[in-house]
């Protein structure tokens, strides 16, 4: 028997936090899990700021849209629509506050101890638990695991510039006060794409800046240039090549002065410049956990750190930044550590083919090699390429195109990319993922039946090359 309070103990309640607690208890294992249940619930990121809410908005911020676009199929609105911004928070903060117990319900109902307090790691199986005692004072726990997980995840990374002091950034976002008739985005990944979209569409005049030659680097280039302008055609005031030199608080709102000499007022200012590993205080460099120049915890292919009896998964690790990813990764730990289900084999944890969606106006979906990674790669490609008005913008009087495009290998016929700029491009490329995942040709696409009439079914009908 061992000698040890858990055999795992988690820190952190993200979403890999709590599926691999929880999938270790269902086995049978004794387990904890640590996190600072202060102003936000387990969940982590993704629940509480991120791709729950910023999901939330997305959907708000497209109905703008839709109240212009009713008129073309003959829906007449009396006035113009109107957002309650106060309405749509505390709309949002309800959801997030259900998800946190539901959250919470689960661990508690699958045996996981959860404590409310920061644990910091002092050797290879003791953990110092700082929380808060009755009265406020500060207290503390010391605990041993046979197994420490840390999940602690990322959090948003400001650089240093004078007036540094006055900028937000996606944590802060979804409950600003008030509602931010100019705002500014510093940043050009898809967090900033992102939100430049959303609150475009919710109202705001928004200009965003980036300070490389084209947004959402580490995409296919094509989708990164269209996408962009249809951005600008939605009236994001989007410019590349631009950067901040201080920021300063006037009677008129902030002043952010331009390295080309540009002044850009704004009542906020959103900086989506990266994300870092959340590892400040964990103890890492007393126990000799290895790291990586971001602070990253550095992991072997079974996410095990130079200290054996430490893992790590998720953003921590600065591998895959994705929630389902963190997901995967928790669950191969899980089997590892305690066996896989009954009947089943040991999960393996694959970076092939990993879908990715981007909630732009309109939405990114991506899974495969961009077409510049695939001529790298693989050498001889075949490019099928379609762009196109989506039929509801025959009526509704858009302007916004559809961009959709197939990367084959053309030695093997594999489809080894599929990208979309589109309504609802993330629901629609999930499905093709699986057939990419499981090797489908180019033959195969070909020999589909498309549903019709919808955008998807020009995947399967795309039959003249682009380019060799």
């Amino acid at each position: 028997m061992s000698t040890h309070d858990f055999d795992l103990f988690v820190i952190g309640g993200g979403s890999g936090g709590v599926r691999a607690a929880r999938m270790a208890a269902q086995r049978g294992a004794r387990v904890a899990l640590a996190e600072c249940l202060g102003e936000e619930g387990l969940g982590g990121t993704c629940v509480n700021v991120g791709c729950i809410p910023k999901k939330l908005y997305s959907y708000a911020a497209h109905y703008h849209d839709a109240f212009a676009e009713s008129r073309g199929f003959g829906w007449e609105l009396d006035g113009e629509p109107r957002l309650n911004w106060a309405t749509l928070k505390a709309n949002r903060a309800q959801e997030i506050t259900r998800l946190n117990g539901v959250y919470g319900k689960l661990l508690r109902g699958s045996g996981v101890t959860v404590f409310n307090g920061f644990a910091r790691i002092d050797g290879a199986h003791e953990i110092t638990l700082a929380t808060l005692n009755a009265d406020g004072s500060p207290g503390h726990q010391c605990l041993t695991a046979k197994n420490i997980l840390i999940a602690t995840g990322g959090t948003p990374h400001v650089p240093h510039f004078t007036g540094r002091e006055h900028v937000i950034t996606s944590n802060e976002i979804f409950d600003l006060e008030p509602f931010p008739k100019r705002l500014l985005i510093v940043g050009g990944g898809y967090i900033a794409c992102e939100f430049a979209s959303i609150f475009n569409g919710l109202g705001s005049q928004v200009v965003q800046l980036y300070r490389g030659e084209q947004v959402l680097r580490g995409f296919d280039s094509e989708v990164r240039h269209f996408v962009a302008e249809e951005m600008r055609k939605s009236g994001v005031d989007l410019r590349l090549n631009a950067g901040v030199v201080d920021i300063r608080r006037t009677d008129d709102g902030l002043r952010a002065e331009l390295e080309d000499g540009n002044v850009v007022m704004a009542d906020a200012v959103l900086y989506a410049t990266g994300r870092q590993p959340n590892v400040q205080g964990l103890g890492l460099e007393q126990v000799g956990v290895a790291q990586g120049a971001q602070g990253e915890v550095l992991v072997d292919d079974h996410y095990r750190t130079n200290v054996p009896s430490i893992l790590a998964v998720g953003d921590v690790t600065n591998r895959v930044q994705l929630t389902p990813v963190a997901l995967g990764e928790a669950m191969v730990v899980v089997d590892m550590l305690f066996g896989p289900p009954v009947g089943k084999s040991a999960r393996q944890m694959s970076y092939e083919f990993i879908p990715t969606a981007v909630f732009t106006h309109p939405n990114i979906g991506t899974v495969g090699l961009t077409e510049e990674q695939a001529r790298e790669r693989l050498g001889e490609i075949t490019v099928f390429r379609s762009e196109f008005k989506a039929l509801r913008h025959t009526l509704s009087g858009s302007t916004e195109r559809t961009l959709m495009k197939l990367v084959v290998e053309t030695a093997s016929d594999r489809v080894v990319g599929l990208h979309m700029v589109g309504a609802e491009a993330g629901e629609i490329v999930q499905g093709f993922a699986v057939a990419m995942k499981a090797g489908a040709t180019k033959a195969v696409f070909d020999s589909t039946i498309g549903i019709h009439p919808t955008a998807a079914e020009e995947f399967v009908t795309m039959r003249d090359a682009t380019r060799r």
